[in-house]
């Protein structure tokens, strides 16, 4: 008796304090990630920069499942900067990715030939990993 008297409130305490979902509602482990990238790039750059990533790294980036939501530019006097969005799985499918995509032999060949064209092409990189809220009105955006 003492046994089941034992049973019984260790499940309790784990409805009481465990956390639940409801039938609309997803554990965190399933909610996607989103990535925000943020470029900083040389003003002279910026049309090289933006014809690399639309020419190869969006293609090269596709092999390696990359979803890119929205890419957006920023300009202000001090400076330009390109911006985008990605939404994954897990942190584990976004690191697996861009271990591939940093490892690319095509990519990596890419952007030493337009270093040596056109300088530097980035002076500062934000990554920045975001992780749904619970009260997040979009929960899922992945189709």
């Amino acid at each position: 008796m003492k046994q089941l008297f034992t049973l019984f409130i260790f499940v309790l305490g784990g409805f009481v304090f465990g956390q639940t979902y409801s039938s609309t509602d997803s554990p965190p482990s399933l909610l996607p990630v989103h990535q925000l990238r943020i470029y900083e790039i040389p003003k002279e750059n910026r049309q090289v920069f933006l014809d690399r990533f639309r020419d190869h790294a969006l293609r090269i980036m596709k092999k390696y499942g990359f979803n890119i939501v929205s890419i957006w530019e920023s300009e202000s006097e001090e400076k330009t900067e390109f911006v985008y969005l990605l939404e994954w799985k897990d942190e584990n499918t976004m690191k697996i990715a861009w271990q591939g995509f940093m490892a690319d032999k095509e990519w990596k060949e890419i952007k030493v030939q337009t270093a040596k064209l056109h300088g530097d092409f980035v002076n500062n990189i934000e990554d920045r990993t975001l992780k749904l809220t619970d009260f997040s009105p979009e929960k899922k955006l992945l189709k």
